[in-house]
């Protein structure tokens, strides 16, 4: 049990049933009456953001998430297939669970995924991924003293902003955690 003094930022909670991550807190002690606990907590099963204010001996039970790396397949249109690699067995996840990485996921990539009480919540790309671009203007000698963009598509289908010297068939390093360019790799 963790009691509300004890918040902080990351970590995650049990309350009411639902699995909750500390997205910001505050200890407030105002000048009258019992201090208390202000924060901001986000659903880590559905993304629902909500502010709430504790009393700083409420007592919550913490959540253990288990974070899996795993190895992305497939998509059959409907399901995005993932592979335990130490056991082999597959696992299907929708749509909803895969929207904030498949930007940024190929076939056989390895990715993390995480589960509470054995079921996926969220699937996690790393930090950085290199993917080919596969439709932008082609670039002209010489366009690499101004900070000027166009718009490219890479390998995923997922659409960015890249540099004028960057073509099409070239490999860009991402950023997956903002979705900007990093450098051609």
């Amino acid at each position: 049990m963790l009691m509300a003094g004890d918040f902080r930022k990351g970590i995650t909670v049990e309350i009411d049933g639902q699995v909750w991550t500390i997205a910001d807190f505050q200890h407030v002690k105002p000048g009258k009456g019992a201090a208390f606990v202000r924060t901001r907590l986000k659903n880590v099963m559905t993304g629902a953001v909500l502010e709430r204010t504790f009393n700083p001996t409420d007592k919550h039970p913490r959540a253990h998430i288990e974070t899996k790396e795993m190895q992305y397949l497939y998509n059959d249109g409907e399901l995005y297939y993932f592979m335990d690699t130490e056991t082999f067995e597959q696992l299907p996840l929708n749509h909803e669970q895969v929207e904030d990485a498949i930007d940024f996921i190929i076939e056989n990539q390895n990715v993390s995924i995480r589960f509470f009480k054995g079921n996926a919540f969220s699937v996690e790309a790393p930090n950085f991924v290199e993917l080919t671009v596969t439709e932008t203007e082609p670039g002209l000698r010489g366009d690499t003293a101004t900070n000027t963009t166009k718009p490219a598509t890479l390998e995923t289908g997922y659409k960015l902003s890249v540099p004028l010297f960057v073509n099409q068939g070239d490999r860009i390093r991402v950023d997956t955690r903002t979705g900007e360019y990093m450098e051609r790799v």
